[in-house]
């Protein structure tokens, strides 16, 4: 059953303990309120600022599981802190690992301050948890897919549109990393995983995975650089460093370009540019 108080007295604890730069937001001059506002919480969290204030004040409907992990996820809550919140609502806490699109607090305060570089957080299945405005800029929104199709190693063998954002030459290389990295989750998280179940789908609906899986290729990487083609400003050579979450089995990709080269410059104009101004949107990852 839900514990109404102990639930209002936690998250209230929570947002005083929280400072807006903790988030990523910025602190106003006028700035009285001792943590972070309610506002600023429903926001950090998809839910309105009222549905929220009802719950810090004891009231309103029983929170669902999905309500309890939006707002864990906005408050930047620790998996023990996050498990302890979806208690106190009456709810059996979410599996953790690599099952998990929880992003630890850490994490999410590096990310909330890479503002002006491709960036992105994505599961040990190549899933796109979040995205950094210039990642989109560079990407296209990747956080939009769903079901298989949210892992880039599934759409790359079975969408031709997401190989159009990488160099023609290193499309061998990509299928060889993806395939490698799905045989090495398959075989950390065991037949009945969710990497199986897409080990499964590729077998049956691409003939090249087929191809590429039979080598039992494992430890594939990457050279120094990605190579990519965006429609507007053509040919990014970009370095990709990667932080990982060990708990939750995921990555922090940061893309960078060597200071004075041509894609550092082509970068620049994509930041410049937005992504609104595109003209058209950017295929796959």
């Amino acid at each position: 059953m839900i514990d109404r108080a102990g639930l209002a007295e936690f998250l209230r604890r929570r947002r005083e303990s929280l400072q807006p730069e903790d988030v990523g937001l910025t602190r106003g001059q006028r700035r009285r309120t001792s943590g972070l506002r309610r506002e600023e919480v429903a926001t950090l969290c998809h839910i309105s600022a009222d549905y929220y204030s009802r719950l810090e004040r004891e009231r309103g409907p029983h929170p669902s599981e999905q309500m309890i992990a939006s707002i864990a996820q906005g408050l930047h809550l620790s998996l023990d802190e996050r498990d302890h919140l979806f208690r106190l609502a009456g709810h059996n806490p979410p599996t953790r690992g690599g099952a998990s699109d929880y992003i630890g607090p850490g994490m999410l305060r590096i990310f909330d301050r890479l503002t002006d570089t491709p960036a992105e957080i994505v599961t040990e299945l190549g899933e796109t948890l979040r995205q950094t405005a210039p990642g989109v800029a560079l990407t296209g929104d990747l956080t939009r897919f769903t079901g298989p199709a949210r892992s880039i190693g599934y759409r790359w063998f079975t969408d031709p549109a997401t190989r159009a954002l990488y160099h023609p030459d290193d499309h061998a290389t990509h299928a060889r990393v993806f395939a490698s990295g799905l045989r090495k989750v398959v075989t950390l998280r065991g037949p009945g995983s969710w990497a199986a179940r897409l080990q499964k789908l590729l077998l049956e609906r691409s003939e090249e995975f087929r191809a590429v899986w039979d080598e039992h290729e494992i430890g594939v990487s990457y050279q120094d650089v990605k190579r990519f083609v965006h429609p507007e400003v053509g040919v990014l050579e970009l370095a990709c460093q990667s932080l990982m979450d060990p708990d939750q089995s995921q990555f922090l990709m940061v893309y960078t370009a060597a200071p004075g080269s041509e894609s550092h410059e082509k970068l620049q104009l994509l930041s410049v540019i937005g992504t609104q101004e595109l003209g058209r949107s950017v295929p796959g990852r």
